[in-house]
């Protein structure tokens, strides 16, 4: 067969034009155009024969040669029919692939041998390599295009003597180093990119975890509070009970007592000394009854802050008790959730009740400290003080209270600290998380 220099001119424009594709991410493929993945073989392959046709006559074809193009050309096609069926299930790169591959390059060779501008047909393999060869066998792909690729710039295969041969192995050194290059740098680019999905696969897996560990704290946070509200309507009952039991009904008993002295004596001026008793002892537990119906609902809440209301409750109980007592606010006043105020308001009124029922106190302090994600409210006096270590153990009454007060920080998750010396007064520190007010 003829070489012409014509057609080495020709066709030296293949290799400038035929550029490396860049591997591009997975989602990228299924961004680009599948037509023009899949047409591009059929599509060259047609250019290809109508160059061949259009310089049958420059290049020399013979009805033999253009037999065994026609039986490689029908060839191509039934191949590209077969693996448009086959591709479709299979995403990735696998030995299927690259024995598609290789039987191309081996008809793209064969058609190219007969016609140097059938070469077009071998640049295919520059576009789809990447999606069809495993990765370590990717070289010996190029080797085989690069091979088809050198012979049209040549001017078609053979080559002629030995400088043609020597041309030749140096265009296939060369497209080889430029296949290689772009290929190793769209390796490279890919793994960039494969750990870029990836930890923006497991980024997005982490805000999901975090944002179901929010719902479920959420959750329990009002879970919470819920238990924390029945329990201390729970605790409200019992305290209530106790204290019908320890102030109305000994000052019942009291006046029964008292009425029953009255019945039982015969002189006038000693059953007037005990129904006087009698009346006061009912008064009293009136005054007690009244406190406890008092006492059931924070109801200074439902008007003023927590501050405030710990104020007002400090200045009656000094007014009551005439006991000199003081209340101080430090840090920023904030809204706080409804059980907390109720909380640290119960404890300061059981904690000022007492100081008046068992310090014998002549000065009380009162401080409410708002400490970012704590407030703390502390409860002071210059009693006789005691000493907590001869305190009962915990489950058992106590006598003063303290037992009570620890179960209400307790069950929103805070505590409540005790030091006293005997001679030296008493302090009671309650410290509880700052939950904001829900509105």
């Amino acid at each position: 067969m003829s070489r012409t220099p014509g057609a080495m001119a020709d066709t030296e424009a293949v290799a400038p034009e035929t550029s490396f594709p860049v591997t591009e991410p997975p989602a990228a493929h299924h961004a680009q155009p599948r037509l023009l993945i899949r047409f591009s073989p059929p599509l060259l392959l047609g250019v290809s024969l109508v160059l061949a046709a259009a310089t049958s006559s420059l290049v020399g074809m013979d009805r033999a040669e253009w037999s065994a193009a026609g039986v490689l050309a029908a060839a191509a096609l039934v191949l590209q029919l077969w693996w448009d069926r086959a591709a479709r299930s299979r995403p990735r790169p696998d030995a299927a692939g690259a024995a598609y591959y290789a039987l191309r390059s081996v008809l793209a060779f064969g058609l190219a041998w007969m016609n140097p501008f059938c070469a077009f047909y071998a640049a295919v393999g520059c576009f789809d390599i990447e999606r069809l060869v495993p990765r370590r066998w990717i070289p010996l792909g190029l080797l085989a295009t690069a091979a088809t690729l050198s012979g049209a710039q040549i001017g078609g295969l053979p080559p002629d003597d030995t400088a043609s041969w020597v041309f030749y192995g140096m265009l296939v050194a060369a497209n080889m180093g430029i296949f290689l290059t772009v290929s190793q740098d769209a390796g490279k680019e890919e793994d960039r990119t494969r750990k870029r999905v990836a930890a923006i696969r497991e980024l997005e897996h982490a805000n999901l975890a975090l944002e179901r560990a929010l719902v479920e704290n959420a959750a329990l946070h009002d879970q919470l509070l819920l238990q924390a509200r029945e329990a201390g309507i729970a605790d409200e009952r019992r305290r209530l009970a106790a204290e019908i039991h320890d102030t109305v009904a000994q000052d019942l008993t009291g006046v029964i007592t008292q009425l029953q002295a009255v019945t039982d004596t015969q002189e006038p001026g000693a059953a007037r000394v005990h129904a006087e008793q009698a009346l006061q002892l009912a008064r009293h537990s009136l005054g007690e009854a009244r406190r406890a119906v008092a006492n059931l609902a924070p109801v200074a809440l439902t008007e003023d802050d927590l501050p405030e209301a710990l104020k007002k409750t400090v200045n009656r109980w000094s007014e009551h008790t005439g006991v000199q007592a003081e209340f101080t606010l430090t840090g920023s006043n904030e809204p706080l959730h409804e059980e907390v105020e109720a909380t640290l308001l119960r404890i300061a009124a059981e904690a000022l009740s007492n100081t008046a029922r068992h310090a014998k106190a002549t000065r009380v302090g009162v401080t409410l400290s708002y400490m970012g994600e704590e407030v703390v409210l502390d409860v002071r006096d210059d009693g006789h003080g005691f000493d907590p270590s001869a305190l009962p153990e915990r489950g058992t009454a106590s006598g003063f209270g303290l037992e009570g007060m620890r179960a209400r920080a307790e069950r929103l998750a805070g505590e409540l600290t005790v030091e006293s010396e005997p001679g030296l007064g008493a302090a009671v520190s309650a410290r509880v998380p700052s939950v904001p007010y829900e509105r």
